[in-house]
């Protein structure tokens, strides 16, 4: 079984490139569900949040670019063809999750409303480490539509 654990610290990108080659590989981890954690996980176009319990890589994740760690989290490896059923129906609910919100027509507030479900899952300085980028990438907006709401600060 193959996993990798993070942390906050400085050096949290360490690691990455080798959970991106295993993903590249059509490996299946799965996000601990133990931990508030989570994977931002960027596309060509768009990033996906894998948060707690959600299977990454595979089939799903064929396309991946770049990775964000989100908060103290872990991946391993599926123990069985069970937990990987139970990891890809979690999967789907994340992405239910976002599809929510972006349905919502005005660009602000679908990062309001993106930024108000991160700090419920997540404390407010993990969520301002999550670059601007990132945010504008899960929602389908430009990262200064992020910038001009985190400026205003109500969420």
């Amino acid at each position: 079984m193959v996993s990798y654990s993070f942390n906050t610290s400085p050096d949290r990108e360490s690691g990455l490139d080798d959970i991106l080659s295993e993903l590249k590989k059509r490996n299946f981890l799965i996000v601990s569900s133990r931990r508030r954690n989570g994977l931002i996980i960027y596309k060509q176009h768009y990033a996906e949040f894998a948060g707690p319990g959600a299977l990454v890589g595979g089939i799903i994740d064929p396309d991946v670019t770049h990775l964000i760690p989100v908060g103290n989290w872990l991946l391993a490896s599926p123990e069985d063809e069970r937990e990987r059923q139970r990891a890809i129906l979690m999967r789907r609910q994340w992405i239910k999750l976002f599809n929510n919100t972006t349905t919502n027509t005005d660009p602000h507030n679908r990062v309001k409303l993106i930024l108000n479900q991160f700090e419920n899952w997540f404390d407010p300085e993990t969520v301002t480490e999550i670059p601007d980028d990132a945010i504008a990438r899960l929602v389908g907006v430009l990262p200064e539509t992020v910038i001009e709401v985190r400026k205003i600060g109500e969420w």
